[in-house]
């Protein structure tokens, strides 16, 4: 079998998953340039602080399917090499972080970096292409996580590791190859290595809330200076 194809199944899929979805939905909707807004990433959550709820919805959903095409895509193309089928969404999720579209020049040193997303979105598409009704487990275990938490860092990753302990269960009771827990740990190393900042402020105090959990804080902060004022 000749190495080719699956060199260029392996970077289509990073050009699949370098589309910048969030910075052309909200390009679309505001104008604005996400990279210039809050994180500067260009996944869902801020995509929300960017230009609305509806922006954010569409850009998850948009940043998921990525990660569900090339998976899609390579088992088409090699349905016998399971092997591709999973390092497909990895670069898929690779490109989303680090987009070829996205390259610019960093003002304060010249460096040139590629711009994008933390991972989340593509790792849950690159588990459902993997297999498809762990949406169903993943999204809601999620969207727990950010409500009792809300932390939008912490819950993407969760992600990548609920990914992993669904797989590993699967793999154990038989029902998928053990190939695919591998595909939810390096998913779970893209995701903590382009999360690295928010690490920091995680451990520091500083990383921004959302959700009840904001709107708690702040009302603590208000009262706190209401008594100071007193």
């Amino acid at each position: 079998m000749s190495i080719l194809p699956i060199i260029g199944i392996i970077v289509i899929s990073y050009l699949i998953g370098s589309v910048p979805f969030g910075f052309i939905v909200v390009r679309i909707i505001n104008g604005k340039d996400i990279r210039t807004i809050a994180s500067g990433r260009t996944g869902g959550t801020n995509a929300m602080r960017a230009a609305g709820l509806g922006a954010g919805i569409a850009t998850a959903i948009l940043d998921g399917l990525k990660g569900a095409v090339v998976v899609w895509l390579a088992r088409w193309y090699y349905p016998g090499l399971i092997w591709v089928q999973v390092a497909a969404p990895l670069m898929a999720m690779m490109g989303h972080n680090y987009s070829i579209y996205l390259l610019e020049r960093r003002a304060d040193d010249k460096r040139l970096r590629l711009g994008g997303g933390a991972g989340g979105a593509p790792c849950v598409g690159g588990a459902v292409g993997l297999w498809p009704p762990s949406l169903l487990i993943i999204l809601p275990l999620a969207a727990g996580i950010w409500y009792g938490i809300g932390y939008a860092s912490v819950t993407t990753m969760s992600i990548a590791l609920i990914a992993t302990i669904l797989f590993a269960v699967r793999a154990y009771l038989g029902l998928s190859p053990w190939i695919y827990v591998l595909y939810g740990a390096i998913a779970e190393l893209i995701v903590l290595w382009a999360l690295r900042p928010n690490i920091k402020r995680l451990i520091s105090g500083t990383e921004r809330l959302h959700g009840w959990r904001a709107r708690k804080k702040a009302g603590a902060v208000r009262i706190n200076k209401n008594q100071a004022m007193q």
